[in-house]
């Protein structure tokens, strides 16, 4: 809720400025702990291009000068947190002492820098938490990259931003031509922050509001009642298929789960686009079909690899589905449901675990599950910021899941950030609770980039973890290609291959 200049009472002008977090929002707040880092993070590798300076260096000054260009169009990166009296619910706040500098920085591996390296510093970076009392975001630019390459490694709180929305804000970052010219920034003022007593009063005002507001729409209520029922319908039937799919009940225990602890390792897989197309049009099923059963595929190679018996488990992953509307494109917060899919570790085959895949998939669709999730977010809207922090915590000892796999989907054309063609962007996933592991990917111009997020302390081999994924991409794409042909037609490569090197 937008409360700038808003009246407080008849005659009375409110000049100050705050912004609810919505209560999915705050649950993300709620869930953290000294060791469960509810940061979203990315790593992006580019071609140092326009950015190269002559020492052969990266121009660290402009890229921090572009970024501070943009912020004008994402406010929320010039707002921290504040809480209200009492209630305890967090709201946003312009800051008054905001400094890009802060939030730029600048880093360097020894030269000539290796991937390996690079993964390495990604993994120190993201084990550490935001700072509360600022905007809950950092950039680092990496340099030192072999290949003439540079990094950018971002970390974003999970309570202002979702994966789609991260999509959203390369349209402002990124360009689709190598234009290397800096605007001059828009002036920031800051606007006032209410006192503790005036955020009491305002919010009191406001759920008295909401109570008047909901007689006067009475009448507005009865006439469309019939339509409200029918919408009704649904959303309990879809509300009791998410609540019976798992989120009541403990998965299966693995050695891909366990307390986390603090420090992460991060490992990176790349998957051309055309193979799970491929996989996708010669099986059946969609993209996420493909992914899911590769993931299955790798959790049963990994964990028989350490004998584990995967036989009869339920193993089950946490899959965020975005709800976003055109309407909501470009705005900030997070705006997805969940769904909670059951994953066939057990199957020995790979085309019978893209089946079994596919009809969880089709259920989870058929009986509505993202708008179940959904709902579920929407009742408790109002309550207050200590039952859903409560509410978080004890869900969040269940651990309904084993594991977070989250696909977003990107733009298929090259993208620029000031002249430096970006290479491949590794999305990393928070882990949760009871979770050592977890699997986010970002398609991009042709290639799908993969990050794993691990936790050091449960899967310290999160580049095994990596291999298995692809043996099982590999096993997959050759069910899907059938027997050997005398001739296939191959793609050719835009740039040289990343490297993939073991972690240190």
């Amino acid at each position: 809720m937008n409360e700038q200049s808003a009246p407080l009472l008849k005659g009375i002008e409110v000049s100050t400025f705050y912004e609810r977090l919505s209560t999915l929002d705050n649950s993300f707040l709620a869930l953290e702990t000294p060791s469960i880092h509810m940061h979203v993070a990315g790593l992006a590798v580019f071609e140092a291009g326009s950015l190269r300076t002559p020492e052969g260096g990266v121009d660290v000054a402009s890229i921090g000068a572009h970024i501070a260009s943009k912020l004008h169009l994402i406010p929320r990166y010039r707002q921290r947190l504040a809480y209200v009296p009492f209630e305890q619910h967090a709201v946003w706040v312009d800051d008054e002492q905001f400094s890009i500098d802060y939030h730029v920085r600048h880093t360097s591996l020894p030269r000539p820098g290796s991937m390996s390296q690079l993964r390495a510093l990604m993994g120190r970076l993201v084990s550490q938490p935001l700072d509360h009392s600022k905007p809950l975001w950092e950039v680092w630019v990496v340099e030192g990259l072999a290949g003439d390459r540079f990094g950018l490694i971002s970390k974003v709180h999970h309570c202002m931003i979702d994966g789609i929305a991260s999509v959203d804000l390369m349209a402002v970052l990124f360009s689709l031509s190598p234009v290397a010219e800096v605007a001059e920034p828009e002036a920031f003022e800051p606007r006032p922050i209410p006192t503790g007593t005036e955020l009491v009063v305002r919010e009191t005002a406001r759920r008295a509001g909401r109570a008047v507001g909901a007689l006067r729409s009475v009448r507005t209520l009865v006439e469309d009642a019939q339509t409200l029922a029918q919408h009704g319908v649904r959303r309990v039937r879809a509300v009791g298929a998410s609540l019976s799919s798992g989120w009541l009940s403990q998965a299966s225990d693995t050695p891909l789960n366990g307390e986390p602890g603090t420090n992460r390792v991060f490992g990176t897989l790349d998957t051309d686009l055309d193979t799970i197309k491929s996989i996708k049009n010669a099986l059946g099923g969609s993209v996420n079909d493909v992914v899911l059963a590769a993931v299955a595929g790798g959790v049963r190679s990994f964990l028989r690899g350490s004998d584990f018996d995967v036989s009869g488990i339920d193993f089950r992953v946490m899959a965020p589905v975005s709800v976003r509307s055109l309407s909501d494109r470009g705005t900030m917060g997070n705006q997805v449901a969940m769904w909670l899919a059951s994953l066939p570790v057990g199957e020995p085959d790979p085309v019978a675990r893209l089946e079994a895949v596919k009809r969880e998939t089709m259920k989870l669709k058929t009986t509505d599950q993202a708008l179940g999730a959904a709902t579920l977010v929407s009742l408790s809207a109002g309550a207050p910021a200590t039952l859903v922090s409560l509410a978080s915590r004890l869900a969040s000892g269940a651990r309904p899941f084993n594991m977070t796999v989250t696909n977003v989907p990107g733009p298929q054309v090259p993208l620029y950030f000031l002249g430096a063609e970006l290479v491949a962007q590794y999305p990393l996933v928070p882990l949760w609770h009871g979770h050592g592991i977890g699997v986010a990917l970002f398609s991009y111009n042709g290639s799908v980039a993969w990050g794993f997020n691990s936790a050091y302390d449960v899967v310290p081999d999160v580049d095994g973890f990596a291999a298995a994924v692809e043996a099982s991409i590999r096993e997959l794409a050759a069910a899907a290609a059938g027997p050997p042909r005398a001739t296939r037609a191959s793609r050719p490569k835009r740039r040289p291959p990343l490297e993939h090197a073991k972690s240190p």
